[in-house]
């Protein structure tokens, strides 16, 4: 199936187009967007044609006309669009590595994703073009292992069948282990020739043993082994093996997001895939980003530039939603390896070994008597005691001293600080029932506190809850709950808040059945029962169970359970239960994702950055760091630095446990 954007021209005559062109150019000023519709409706090999023509009709260059007639980010799309992709590979890696300086990004780019054949015709067009060899290039121009790793992607020998010995794959991922985990040092030749030779089905298989074998994704084991350019690279051949269409949305979004355009990747890629897998980068763009690519672009550049991009993205997949099965694949996958995965889960505060209560007790009331607030030998007890302790500090103070702990910091501390330190005063279900009281009492609601906590708790956390809710505020939660949200968001909460659901393992013949009900409902028009129908499953069944059901949902609808809650709801109840589906597929990721939209951007949104840093300091916090830099490329500790200050980013980083 043909899955780019740009489709050959009905009727195609190439005279006529390069008369065409011709008299767009001719006089003063030339038509720019006569120029960009008709180049951007042709085929690659449609307009190497109009370019012959152009010579045999004016005796004249039309790339060096162009050139001449356009400037800037325009006239260095318009100009890569005549070229054929070899051609188009040849000169950018050619600029990469001219002049002073090598741009390694691109060379990454074009050597990790491009396939066998593409390799053997960009050293073809290199040879041609320039009259130089492009191995000997490269090996000029660059180091070490990143280059040795170069000069076999430039080999272009990947293995290409589908058909995979399990015996092979368990040897490799045992190999990979071998060379870098569990050795003192790195054996970067065994990644080179794994990587860089194994057919890309085969080393899909690779990775999911060596998730079961080791416990991480090879990817942060990549991370953690190799450095600098050699890592980026073998990072961009993970990301292209496991799907190239993910890899490309990846850069486009990075290359567009924050401050300033990247605008020679942008052209690069839209440009290099519009005639391979356009359709599918949209729509991993789509499921990935919450917004289309389209979108993206319209928002992000201007002018004739930005007319001839969107024509080459295509389509706007915000408009009609059209999926297609290339992100309902690797979606199932996701579900798949969260199914799999034997994570086992790590919190960053674990009790300290000599734990002396009242020793600690004399710290802290020497730390707060006098003129003056000693903040750093309150951070120093407080964020290096597991809560159990903490509850016995507390104790200990009021026996020693006859004082209440509690309100002697809320005298002596303030602002993000004091919230700090006296949330992780109380115990997880205190401090959880506390957040849940602000969310509701006074005038408005904060529904996304109520989503988070009541979605990502288990069962013995909610029941722990509700026990702590009622003893501080002597009411109930769901009373609460009922008095201050209504319609179906209030019959989730409620739901939720019961601490009811299923603990057991899957089972297969009930998740088919769980699955049918859902995509039924999905495709119907009819949103009454919609609501209710996924609130009965998803708000009551065992974890295990629901990965089988959103797998199986895949399969019958070709779409993420995820984009069809987005598709049919909104609001509150839009969000839940994205919340529940995501802290289903991986609870860490999803509160790596809200750490990072907690200090994103401009200003920095403490409540939310607080309340996660002390929930989730003794459960999974060092899995959420992991994820984080799996996910963003940064480590958590860098960005709390970066985004906070004083004592309160000194507590924060003393939770967060060190630098990734």
């Amino acid at each position: 199936v043909y899955r780019g954007s740009v489709k050959d021209f009905p009727g195609f005559d190439a005279s006529q187009d390069a008369e065409a062109l011709y008299n767009a150019m001719k006089g003063f000023g030339s038509d720019k967007d006569a120029i960009l519709d008709l180049i951007t409706s042709r085929s690659n090999k449609q307009r190497v044609e109009i370019c012959q023509a152009y010579k045999s009709l004016y005796g004249k260059d039309l790339i060096a006309d162009l050139k001449y007639e356009l400037t800037g980010k325009f006239e260095r799309l318009i100009v890569s669009l005549m070229r054929p992709p070899a051609y188009c590979d040849a000169k950018e890696i050619k600029d990469a590595i001219a002049g002073i300086g090598t741009d390694e990004k691109c060379l990454i780019e074009i050597l990790a994703s491009r396939t066998n054949q593409e390799i053997h015709d960009l050293v073809a067009a290199y040879k041609d073009a320039y009259e130089r060899d492009l191995e000997a290039d490269i090996v000029g121009d660059t180091s070490g292992h990143f280059k040795k790793m170069l000069v076999v992607l430039l080999q272009g020998t990947r293995e290409e069948d589908d058909v995979v010995s399990e015996d092979l794959v368990e040897q490799d991922a045992k190999d990979l282990l071998e060379a870098g985990e569990l050795k003192w040092g790195t054996d970067e030749a065994q990644f080179i020739y794994i990587l860089g030779r194994r057919s890309k089905q085969h080393l899909r298989l690779v990775f999911d043993e060596y998730l079961k074998l080791s416990g991480k994704p090879i990817e942060r084991s990549i991370r953690g082994e190799l450095s600098g350019d050699f890592e980026k690279l073998m990072l961009a051949v993970v990301k292209c093996v496991r799907s190239t269409a993910e890899y490309f949305a990846e850069r486009l979004y990075k290359a567009m997001k924050g401050f300033g355009t990247r605008d020679n990747t942008l052209i690069r890629i839209m440009v290099s895939r519009s005639e391979i897998d356009m359709l599918d980068i949209r729509e991993v763009f789509r499921t990935k980003y919450e917004k289309s690519l389209y979108n993206m672009i319209k928002e992000d550049t201007s002018g004739e530039y930005k007319k001839a991009l969107l024509k080459l993205c295509g389509g706007d997949d915000d408009a009609a939603g059209e999926f297609f099965p290339e992100a309902a694949q690797v979606a199932y996958r996701m579900w798949e390896l969260s199914a799999v995965a034997k994570v086992e889960l790590r919190g960053t505060v674990q009790p300290t070994g000599s734990f002396n209560d009242d020793g600690d007790a004399q710290v802290l009331r020497k730390a707060m008597k006098g003129l003056g607030t000693d903040e750093g030998a309150i951070i120093e007890v407080v964020t290096q005691r597991s809560n159990a302790q903490r509850q016995q500090i507390l104790k200990a103070y009021k026996a020693h001293y006859g004082r209440d702990l509690m309100a002697d910091l809320k005298s002596e501390l303030s602002g993000s600080l004091a919230k700090l330190i006296l949330g992780l005063m109380l115990t997880p279900a205190q401090y959880d029932a506390k957040q849940l009281r602000k969310a509701v009492e006074g005038a408005g609601t904060d529904e996304s506190v109520l989503i988070e906590i009541l979605a990502t708790r288990n069962n013995q956390e909610i029941t722990a809850i509700n026990k702590a809710y009622q003893e501080a505020y002597h009411k109930r939660l769901e009373d609460d709950l009922s008095s201050d949200t209504s319609g179906h968001f209030k019959r989730i909460l409620v739901s939720l808040a019961l601490g009811n659901r299923d603990e057991g393992p899957e089972n297969l013949t009930q998740a088919h059945e769980d699955a049918k009900k859902l995509a039924d409902i999905a495709s119907s028009d009819s949103s009454d029962s919609l609501e209710t129908r996924f609130l009965s499953i998803l708000c009551t069944r065992s974890y295990p169970h629901l990965r089988r059901v959103f797998q199986d949902f895949i399969k019958m609808t070709n779409h993420d359970v995820e984009h069809a809650i987005r598709k049919r709801m909104s609001g509150d109840v839009r969000d839940a239960f994205v919340a529940i589906v995501r802290s289903v597929k991986n609870k860490p990721a999803f509160f790596a994702d809200k750490l990072y939209k907690s200090m994103k951007g401009a200003g920095t949104d403490e409540r939310t950055l607080t309340r996660i840093m002390i929930s989730r300091s003794e459960i999974d916090l060092l899995n959420i760091r992991g994820e984080f830099i799996d996910l963003f490329d940064k480590s958590l500790h860098h960005m709390i630095e970066k985004d906070t200050s004083g004592d309160y980013c000194k507590a924060l980083l003393a939770l967060c446990g060190g630098e990734d």
